[in-house]
């Protein structure tokens, strides 16, 4: 049985932690008390420690995280990274975090009121910084709960195979810089931030140094130019604070979960941390892969990602997950000795229809398995043929490809996808007095999740006439016949892309789709879009070094779209797009061979994708048996 609310709570505020480099970090410990004289219990208990760039003092956070563990028996440390909110120092992105983490880690196991085994727990920046620290094996480290993370900030997450994730422009301009300190302190910096449209800053790409809010903020543009400009070769990659895989060997061996989403941003990172520390460490490791996309508790709660409802079967209880796991691997309740090594959620068993809420009705089912990819996975080959055909049989052309032209003054817009913190703040009639920033609503500049694959008035960067984006020149698109049964997919996806450019760069991007035909619901069908990558030509391979490109030879682009797992049914039919942009999920290749971000020249690159024997475009699809 679950620990049970049992005990009051008394709080000690602003408890200052010291890093190794003198660095005084703030943090909030909730402990159990007796409920009848509000004192401290005597016995030592396990902790749990969630490290934020978000305010530890968030209402939320105090009653989700703070108040509810420690109501049951937990001691719980809430604290402020460095140079957010009341820790000292100064903010930079990401970096420090894994000795920040560790010093904390072994200060609150040592505390006379923790029982030496501290737990981490945590969703986003705050599962980060618990990847972090793992990587220096801190005394006390006893199990980890990490909701949607990293594991190579180069690969995937932070830039993605050369490009950059956008995101972090718009993160440090709104929940990002926009709660830091001179915001926090300074009304007039605090008045712009809170009026900076992200959109129109994007919609004149690319930002440079001094021309964006962020010059109020010159800590926060020092992180996000070194980001968006260092290449893979910079030190920096290899921080890690921001690059677990490099440090998997030496990783703390603790029970860990891995949870994550098949439509959030770190859903590729979140799997390929469980299956490479499952392999290499002693400890039980599980994954745990729903429908949703970013975020914590109110996410697990939801049934919808974007425009696609999974139903009832898709809400989990996120707290009460968490307790499970720690009142068995600290405390010693069999509260989590049944749980399977993995728990994903099989999407696409819906009927089709348009429910109450306007949205597809996907549908979809909780599965478990021993390990992933799952044992009896085949994995298929789905080859691009001429005409727009995707079939299982190769391609025997010798010469056969589809050319069109790139041109990045008008990039193909993001529709939904693995997205998170393309924020806007909504423009309000309201006063910065009247509306502060800390409570200013924020919109999505590209939408999360399931989208048909369609523009709207409302799409960032589009123009009429509004449509599919597989009616633009420049998206090029391969589809299967309609499927005459169902076709299962569960585990990782990989598309190489054999393709040719007159440019001295260039980059190519995939996405798969669900393609489902009209309905009277949806009469001009609906492309539900589930997994996409992009490769930066330079960085083709996921490499870290420069490899310039010759204009009219051909590559392979490698990318690897975030894994899935859901069934296309009869009548539908399995859809690879092939481009050249998807933005601003990712940075544009101005195509010049110039500087990784800030180019200011621009070229239209005449592009080919090439399907023939020897170079035959594929998708390879994780195919269950039937």
């Amino acid at each position: 049985m679950a620990s049970q609310p049992e005990y009051g709570v008394t709080v000690h505020q602003d408890v200052t932690v010291e890093t190794r480099d003198g660095v005084g970090l703030s943090t909030d410990v909730y402990r159990p008390a007796d409920p009848d004289t509000g004192e401290p219990i005597d016995e030592p208990a396990p902790a749990l420690l969630e490290r934020t760039p978000y305010d530890k003092r968030d209402r939320t956070r105090i009653e989700e995280k703070g108040r509810w563990f420690a109501k049951r028996g937990y001691v719980v440390a809430l604290q402020d990274v460095r140079g957010r909110f009341e820790s000292e120092g100064e903010f930079y992105l990401l970096i420090n975090e894994a000795e920040d983490g560790a010093d904390t880690v072994e200060w609150l196991a040592s505390r006379p009121y923790c029982d030496g085994q501290v737990g981490t727990m945590g969703t986003s920046y705050m599962a980060w910084v618990q990847n972090a620290l793992a990587t220096q094996d801190p005394d006390g480290l006893a199990a980890m709960f990490v909701n949607q993370g990293a594991a190579s900030a180069w690969e995937a997450t932070l830039r993605h195979n050369g490009a950059i994730e956008l995101r972090w422009f718009t993160w440090a301009l709104t929940i990002g810089g926009g709660f830091a300190k001179r915001a926090l302190e300074d009304p007039d910096v605090q008045r712009l931030l809170a009026n900076v449209d992200t959109g129109d800053l994007l919609d004149g790409e690319p930002i440079l140094p001094g021309q964006s809010p962020l010059r109020h903020l010159p800590n926060y543009e020092e992180y996000f130019f070194d980001y968006a400009t260092s290449g893979g070769e910079a030190e920096m990659w290899s921080d890690p604070s921001i690059d677990f895989v490099s440090y998997y060997d030496e990783s703390a061996d603790v029970p860990t979960v891995y949870s994550g989403a098949w439509y959030d941003s770190y859903g590729k990172a979140t799997v390929d941390n469980f299956v490479a520390l499952r392999e290499r460490k002693e400890s039980d490791h599980f994954l745990i892969m729903g429908p949703w996309t970013h975020g914590g508790q109110g996410t697990w709660t939801r049934t919808y990602s974007g425009e696609a409802d999974f139903g009832e079967a898709a809400v989990t209880d996120h707290l009460e997950t968490h307790l499970d796991f720690f009142d068995h691997y600290l405390k010693g309740a069999e509260t989590w000795a049944d749980q399977p090594p993995v728990e994903y959620f099989r999407m696409g068993t819906g009927d089709g229809s348009k429910n109450g809420d306007e949205r597809l009705s996907y549908g979809g089912e909780w599965n478990t398995a021993e390990e992933w990819p799952l044992p009896d996975t085949e994995f298929t080959t789905y080859f691009a043929h001429e005409g727009g055909r995707l079939s299982t049989k190769q391609p025997t052309a010798n010469d056969s490809k589809t050319v069109y032209e790139f041109d990045p003054r008008d990039p193909v817009p993001t529709i939904g996808g693995n997205c998170s913190s393309y924020y806007t703040f909504e423009a309000r009639d309201e006063t910065i007095e009247e509306f502060p920033l800390a409570g200013r609503p924020t919109e999505s500049l590209t939408g999360r999740g399931g989208w048909d694959q369609r523009t709207r008035p409302d799409t960032f960067g589009a123009s009429p006439p509004y449509g599919p984006l597989d009616e633009r020149n420049d998206v090029v698109t391969f589809r299967t016949p309609p499927l005459s049964k169902p076709v299962e997919i569960a585990g990782p996806i990989r598309v190489r892309v054999y393709g040719s450019t007159d440019a001295p760069d260039t980059d190519f991007t995939a996405k798969l789709i669900d393609e489902h035909p009209p309905t009277p619901d949806f009469p001009d069908g609906f492309a539900l879009n589930l997994a996409d990558s992009i490769c930066r030509g330079r960085y083709r391979g996921y490499r870290r070094e420069e490899a310039p490109i010759d204009p009219g030879e051909v590559y392979e682009f490698y990318m690897e779209p975030y894994p899935t797992a859901t069934v296309f049914q009869p009548g539908h039919r399995i859809r690879l797009d092939v481009s050249s942009s998807n933005y601003p999920r990712y940075d544009v290749n101005h195509n010049t061979g110039g500087p990784l971000y800030g180019d200011r020249e621009y070229r239209v690159a005449t592009n080919a994708v090439h399907h023939e024997r020897e170079h035959p475009t594929h998708v390879e699809l994780p195919i269950r048996p039937a």
